[in-house]
């Protein structure tokens, strides 16, 4: 248990850190406001230490940020460094998260159902950058009028303001890795995804 000083230095370095998270996420006071449901008056007090944090405003932040509550408050890391992650379904596909505390990019297992080969790829545009590792199977990956097929091993990054979309390149399931920047995952997470 941190002594007094130890726990106010804790303390006093929570407003940077907040204020630093939303900047790398690229999120206006008001947006962060809207996805936590927290006030911008309070969100811009926690930022500028002019009130400290409670538990319920922490917990919402951490699960806006996907951070653990020792990131936002600088707590000595003592945790297992191993994820453990928890799998979840979005448009047909099985996604595991591979990654939990880092702002900037997060990494994803998919697991991409068949795909009959004679059906379009839909497609979409957003700000951001995908990364796509192929673990198995093979992928048609869409880019505007572009398309191509992965192989296992290959792997593809683009800019996602290009429409792009990706599928199984067949009946059979295709397992990727896929990185994503914060603003394409802030996307990602936010619609279940039929293309990417």
């Amino acid at each position: 248990m941190p002594d007094e000083p130890d726990l106010e230095r804790m303390l006093d370095s929570v407003a940077p850190r907040l204020r630093a998270l939303r900047q790398r996420r690229g999120l206006t006071l008001a947006e962060l406001s809207k996805e936590t449901g927290i006030s911008v008056s309070t969100l811009s007090r926690l930022e500028s230490g002019l009130r400290r944090p409670t538990l319920d405003l922490l917990i919402r932040l951490a699960t806006a940020y996907r951070a653990s509550l020792d990131d936002l408050v600088g707590a000595p890391q003592i945790a297992d460094p191993r994820v453990h992650p928890k799998p979840f379904y979005r448009g047909g596909r099985a996604i595991i998260p591979l990654t939990r505390n880092n702002p900037d990019v997060h990494a994803y297992k998919m697991v991409l159902p068949g795909h009959p080969p004679d059906q379009p790829v839909e497609q979409r545009a957003h700000e951001g950058y995908d990364w796509i590792y192929v673990l198995s199977g093979r992928v048609r990956l869409a880019l505007g009028d572009d398309e191509i097929v992965l192989e296992p091993g290959e792997a593809a990054e683009f800019d996602t303001r290009v429409p792009h979309g990706h599928v199984s390149a067949s009946n059979e399931p295709a397992e990727i890795i896929n990185l994503l920047s914060s603003q394409g995952e802030r996307v990602h997470a936010r619609r279940a995804p039929e293309g990417s």
